[in-house]
């Protein structure tokens, strides 16, 4: 497993947002957290990267997390897309592009380009005064500088188009075909379960559910619960 994670807890002072969970991703998959909103995933996801305090271990490439500075993961290969997209609104794409591949002394934008034939048009144009399909491409172009080994995705349909969705489903779909690990958190479930090799569900903090996502999107609770189809 690239990525083990045993009893994960993360507190906002009283309140136990993610509850002593378990998750893990092999080499090479791609795995999805899905939940109503408010359930967790998101937390757990910064939690995993050092953007929250966290009990628990987590363990990455066979290395445990904690005590690690998180400028350090994506030297070595955990990157995040987060929530919101993050990126330098001042700057021009092409500088956003600059930014992601920092930690490695540089590196090629081309490869970006080919991948998002849009931001090669725009490579000049302010980050800000892209549409927010285009942030979210350019979000996933920049992690994608650093060279990660494993990606975690933070609701990268959120806000978006149902069109501007399916473009970044593609998107992902393709960097996770090169091999490319991948932990993607989205409330839109049956588009992440599609796409996953397997799937967790998160409910109130705790995971309730963990199967193979062809085995998720059959089983009636979740078709029920995030696919938005009744029982029977």
């Amino acid at each position: 497993m690239l990525l083990e994670i045993r009893d994960l807890e993360v507190r906002y002072g009283g309140i136990r947002a993610v509850k002593g969970i378990d998750l893990a991703g092999g080499e090479g998959e791609l795995v999805c957290l899905i939940g109503a909103n408010g359930a967790g995933q998101s937390s757990a996801l910064q939690a995993i990267c050092g953007l929250h305090a966290r009990s628990g271990k987590v363990t990455y490439a066979g290395e445990a997390l904690e005590g690690l500075p998180v400028f350090e993961l994506p030297r070595r290969g955990l990157v995040t897309v987060p929530e919101g997209r993050g990126i330098f609104p001042q700057l021009t794409v092409q500088e956003n592009l600059a930014m992601g591949a920092y930690a490695h002394g540089g590196g090629d934008p081309e490869p970006q380009y080919a991948l998002f034939p849009r931001l090669k048009e725009r490579r000049r144009q302010t980050a800000g005064t892209l549409s927010g399909g285009e942030q979210q491409m350019l979000a996933i172009a920049r992690a994608l500088m650093s060279r990660p080994k494993l990606l975690l995705l933070d609701e990268p349909s959120m806000g978006l188009a149902p069109l501007m969705v399916a473009k970044i489903f593609d998107i992902v779909r393709e960097v996770a075909a090169r091999g490319m690990t991948i932990l993607l958190v989205e409330q839109n479930a049956r588009l992440a379960l599609e796409l996953a090799n397997r799937g967790y569900v998160m409910e109130s903090g705790s995971i309730t559910l963990a199967d193979a996502a062809s085995k998720l999107l059959a089983n009636p609770k979740v078709r029920e619960a995030y696919l938005g189809e009744g029982a029977g």
